[in-house]
């Protein structure tokens, strides 16, 4: 293997290992700078060992051993300069009195509760939302700051900024990079699938710019989810989130026509459609519902499977999904939920039982301003036959998005009224 090939591999090996890495660190050090620090260094001793040593047989120990000693070392030898690094230096130094303990003890970790540690503290609720995904995406999925902007149509001064302050928010909270058990671990999953799908929903629907869809968001965010399910093989939600995903994402390319205009569901060719990805959502949600699943996400995951199992739009069955939606509104009632519900009964049982669900939350505070109640109404407007308000309702819809390529669609629809 040349010296180039060598390079390649570690730095390979090192993006699977990373977020590991600063897990395990972060459990030590209580610091995820630190963490990333320690990471980092790891990375570069190992550029300077292995192309003279060959790649270990069990690299990630190997980096895992020698940043958690340049940690203690660190530790000992900062332990004066702060009253944190003292605090951890001493229970260190009770704890680990061999050092050589310590590092064969870190080697043996396991690697489930050093990445979920992670997982759960970046998705702390102590955090905001954007803070949780932005914070996720950069110590769990590795993507850099600028990476992160990109993806949110935000500045990278901005991201910087949210991720210092949401580690020195978690650094305040003195949180312990440890999974938590019984109720709290039950609560704090709810966290976490929540910030796993807001990324999702982020790239599968962009919500400002130019681009419809943004799929490496949606990539990173099934990557997290695949992780978190080889994690957490007996959590039922977890799964449905992940069948969610791996369902909907099949149909990004889809999605957008050639033009870069939306394609609605009922108009896209489904031969697009990606058939490993639908399997494997398939697969999933077989084991939500196995594990007894009748949860938010393993609902939703149910309706994207009835779209997914229809070979084409007319084989779509719609009273099921009216039905699914009924079982989700008492799972997890919100007006968006019930709006949702308004659009599968009007293809289910016609636009004006669309209507009529429509017209009962048409005054809720979270669907004021809100782009997809006047789309919809407009659409069962149109399919009623009412084209003259079907056309304001369109026109409301392109008024309220933030998203060009949506209101060009909008305003399409709006025209096709006359």
């Amino acid at each position: 293997m040349t010296a180039g090939e060598t390079h390649q591999a570690i730095e390979a090996i090192f993006r699977i290992e990373r977020a590991r890495l600063i897990g395990g660190l972060a459990r030590v050090v209580r610091n995820v700078d630190l963490a990333e620090e320690l990471a980092q260094d790891a990375l570069v001793i190992a550029l300077s060992e292995w192309p003279r040593s060959g790649v270990p047989a069990n690299p990630g120990a190997w980096l895992m051993t020698v940043a958690k000693r340049r940690a203690i070392d660190a530790i000992r030898r900062d332990k004066m300069r702060a009253r944190k690094h003292e605090e951890i230096a001493r229970e260190l130094d009770g704890a680990f009195d061999d050092t050589s303990e310590m590092i064969e003890a870190a080697m043996n970790d396991d690697l489930g509760d050093e990445l979920l540690g992670l997982i759960f503290t970046a998705c702390h609720p102590v955090l905001s939302a954007d803070a949780r995904a932005a914070l996720t995406l950069r110590v769990v999925g590795g993507l850099t700051t600028d990476e992160i902007a990109r993806a949110f149509l935000s500045n990278e001064a901005t991201i910087a900024q949210r991720i210092v302050r949401a580690k020195k928010t978690i650094g305040k909270a003195g949180l312990s990079f440890e999974v938590p058990h019984g109720a709290e671990r039950t609560a704090r999953l709810s966290s976490v699938l929540e910030v796993i799908y807001l990324i999702f929903n982020e790239g599968y629907a962009a919500t400002v710019g130019d681009d419809l869809v943004r799929p490496s968001l949606c990539r990173e965010a099934q990557r997290l989810g695949r992780m978190l399910a080889g994690l957490m093989p007996e959590a039922a939600e977890v799964f449905g989130l992940l069948a969610l995903m791996e369902i909907q994402a099949s149909r990004l390319t889809a999605r957008i026509g050639p033009d870069g205009a939306l394609v609605p569901l009922t108009e896209q060719n489904r031969a697009r459609w990606d058939q490993l990805l639908i399997r494997g959502g398939l697969d999933a949600l077989a084991r939500a519902e196995a594990l007894g699943g009748d949860g938010a996400y393993a609902l939703q995951a149910a309706l994207a499977a009835c779209h997914a199992r229809a070979r084409s739009p007319a084989d779509t069955d719609w009273p099921r999904i009216a039905a699914l939606y009924d079982g989700l509104r008492a799972v997890m009632p919100s007006p968006v939920v019930d709006l949702n519900r308004a659009v599968a009964h009007s293809m289910a049982f016609g636009p004006e039982a669309g209507l009529r669900l429509v017209d009962e939350i048409a005054d809720a505070a979270a669907l004021r301003n809100y782009a997809p109640l006047p789309a919809a109404r407009g659409d069962f407007l149109f399919r009623a036959g009412r084209l003259a308000e079907a056309r304001s309702e369109f026109e409301a819809a392109a008024r309220l998005t933030r998203n060009v390529r949506e209101a060009a669609f909008l305003l399409a629809r709006a025209d096709a009224c006359d």
